[in-house]
C-alpha cells in the first residue's frame, strides 16, 4: 500500500512592529490543517531588527525570492509596502493601504481585507442593525478601512470623528470623492455632535487596549438606541463595551473583525474556502471569550 501523499505546503508571514502576541499564525495554521494543507506562518517583527520600516524593501524582496505565497502587513507598513508591489486590488487602491500581499507567478499583488473583515463580523453579529447615520471614531488606518466598508454598505450619513482635524478632513474629502453617488460624509472633532441622532458607533482607535486602557468618549453619550462596534480585542471585553452593555446597547466586539480579515486573507493566500465558524470558534478559544 502506498503511503498517503504528502499534503501541499504553503509559506506565509506577517510583517509589522510588536507583533509577538498576534493570534493570526494560530488561526491560519490550524485552519490549514483542517483543509489538508501544511501551512507555516512566520512572524517577521521589525522590532527585532535595527532599521524599523526601512527593513521593509529587503524583507519583501526576500519573501518574493523565498517563494512566500503571501504576507499579511500591519503597522507601520500598510502604506509603505505599496511602492514595493506589482499590482493593487481595487479595494486596496481605494483605501491607499495594504494588509495582505499575495504572490502569484512571481508578481506581488496587494489587497486589503480590513474593511471586508469588519463588515463580515458586523453583519454576522448584528445583521438587522440600522446604518442610516453612523459615527466612526478614529480616522487612522483601521478607521479608514471601516469607513470604506460603511459607504459600500449604504450608510446615508457617515460622521468621522478624530482629534486630528487635518486627518479627519482628508479622509472625509477622499471618501466624498470616491463615492459621489453615496451618502454624505461629515468630519468633526466633537464626539457628542457625531453621536447626535446616530444609529451606531464604531470605535477604531487604540484606546481600550491592555496597554492603553480607558474610555474613548464620555460614557454619558451612550444610550440604549445605539449599537456599538469595537475593533480592540486585547481585551475582548473593553471598557467601552462594558459601558455600552450596561446602558443597553447592542455590541460587536473586536474579535469579529480580527477573524473576518483572517478569513479573507486565508482565502487569498491558499485559494481554499475557509470555514469562518470554525476559525471564529478557534479565535474565541485562544482569547478565552
Amino acid at each position: 500500500m502506498h503511503p498517503d501523499p504528502t499534503p501541499p505546503k504553503c509559506l506565509v508571514g506577517l510583517i509589522g512592529s510588536g507583533i509577538q502576541r498576534s493570534l493570526t499564525p494560530a488561526l491560519h495554521e490550524t485552519e490549514a490543517r483542517h483543509q489538508g494543507l501544511r501551512l507555516h506562518y512566520q512572524l517577521i517583527d521589525l522590532d527585532r531588527g535595527a532599521g524599523g520600516v526601512d527593513q521593509l524593501p529587503g524583507l519583501v524582496s526576500a519573501a518574493r525570492v523565498m517563494g512566500f505565497a503571501g504576507l499579511n502587513i500591519t503597522y507601520p507598513c500598510k502604506q509603505a509596502v505599496i511602492p514595493l508591489l506589482d499590482e493593487l486590488s481595487d479595494e486596496a487602491r481605494a483605501m491607499g493601504a495594504v494588509n495582505t500581499v499575495v504572490q502569484r507567478n512571481g508578481r506581488l499583488v496587494g489587497h486589503n481585507t480590513d474593511g471586508s473583515g469588519w463588515r463580515w463580523g458586523f453583519e454576522r453579529t448584528l445583521p438587522d442593525a440600522p446604518r442610516r447615520r453612523v459615527a466612526l471614531l478614529g480616522a487612522g488606518g483601521a478607521g479608514s478601512a471601516i469607513a470604506h466598508a460603511l459607504m459600500r454598505m449604504g450608510t446615508q450619513t457617515l460622521v468621522l470623528v478624530d482629534t486630528d482635524q487635518a486627518r479627519v478632513d482628508a479622509l472625509a474629502a477622499s471618501l466624498s470623492a470616491q463615492y459621489p453617488g453615496a451618502g454624505s460624509v461629515v468630519a468633526t472633532t466633537d464626539a457628542a455632535q457625531a453621536l447626535s441622532g446616530a444609529d451606531g458607533l464604531v470605535h477604531a482607535t487604540p484606546t481600550g487596549m491592555d496597554k492603553l486602557p480607558g474610555l474613548p468618549l464620555p460614557e454619558a453619550l451612550l444610550h440604549p438606541g445605539l449599537w456599538v462596534a469595537e475593533i480592540v480585542y486585547f481585551p475582548l471585553e473593553t471598557v467601552l463595551l462594558k459601558a455600552a452593555r450596561a446602558r443597553g446597547c447592542r455590541v460587536v466586539d473586536g474579535g469579529t473583525m480580527a477573524v473576518g480579515q483572517a478569513v479573507g486573507a486565508f482565502r487569498l493566500f491558499t485559494g481554499l474556502e475557509p470555514d469562518p465558524e470554525r476559525m471564529s470558534a478557534h479565535f474565541r478559544s485562544l482569547v478565552g471569550g
